[in-house]
């Protein structure tokens, strides 16, 4: 099936191309066909919302194709991306669980498709499906991890460090592996500013540098990352 953002829907669960190693992909047949009768498959555009911080949550998206930013505001009404979610990854899961409401909200950053399940009927399906339900904890558990780690960058890393680390977690494609080929960004030097805790005429400067060092360049809207080794290394200090 075609949608209308130039790229082809997956909608049967079980013939896949698009297996990732996320939440649902590996779930035994009997409970990847029960999922496959209560979930919705959806195409957005890029700069489309999927929910708002406060908002009520309706059921859980999970990503297939595309990257999407979830973000929070502060008091003073200022957004801040809180990160950037990849193919696989489920978004909604905490507050569906927890009947409670969105603690951020969720934008396409280019063309996705999900899969949408009702609040109602994803726990419907967890109940009775164990394996389900591991997957869940497990992926619970790597979004507090995931947010320990953010925060303990912010705290511990020099930006050049957090810079270098976003830019290595971009490079991987959907299979984990890093590679070198030009990656497309969908983000201003604003926005990485946010993602990375500091300014934006930090990120300018630092992105210079990797240029002048022939690390890493950006072109338009594509990376292209030139020396891979010294740029883990910046990661890794």
């Amino acid at each position: 099936m075609h949608s209308p953002y130039g790229m082809g829907l997956q909608e049967n669960c079980a013939a896949c191309n698009l297996c990732s190693d996320g939440f649902f992909c590996h779930l035994p047949k009997p409970e990847l066909e029960a999922f496959q009768r209560i979930k919705f498959t959806l195409a957005y555009p890029s700069g489309a919302t999927l929910f708002l911080e406060g908002q009520q949550c309706r059921g859980i998206y999970i990503l297939c194709k595309g990257r999407v930013k979830l973000s929070t505001s502060s008091r003073e009404g200022q957004s801040i991306i809180v990160r950037i979610v990849k193919p696989g990854e489920v978004l909604g899961l905490s507050a569906t669980v927890s009947a409670s409401p969105h603690v951020t909200s969720a934008e396409t950053g280019q063309p996705c498709q999900l899969n949408f399940v009702k609040a109602a009927d994803f726990l419907h399906f967890l109940r009775g499906n164990g394996e389900a339900r591991m997957h869940a904890a497990v992926h619970l558990s790597s979004e507090c991890a995931h947010a320990y780690q953010q925060f303990r960058s912010f705290l511990t890393k020099s930006a050049p460090e957090r810079i270098a680390r976003l830019i290595l977690d971009w490079s991987q494609d959907d299979s984990g592996t890093v590679t070198a080929h030009g990656i497309k960004i969908s983000l201003t030097h604003d926005e990485i500013a946010q993602i990375v805790g500091v300014s934006r005429e930090t990120v300018t400067r630092t992105l210079a540098d990797f240029r002048k060092r022939q690390i890493a360049e950006l072109h338009g809207s594509t990376l292209v990352i030139q020396n891979m080794p010294t740029l883990q290394r910046i990661a890794a200090d």
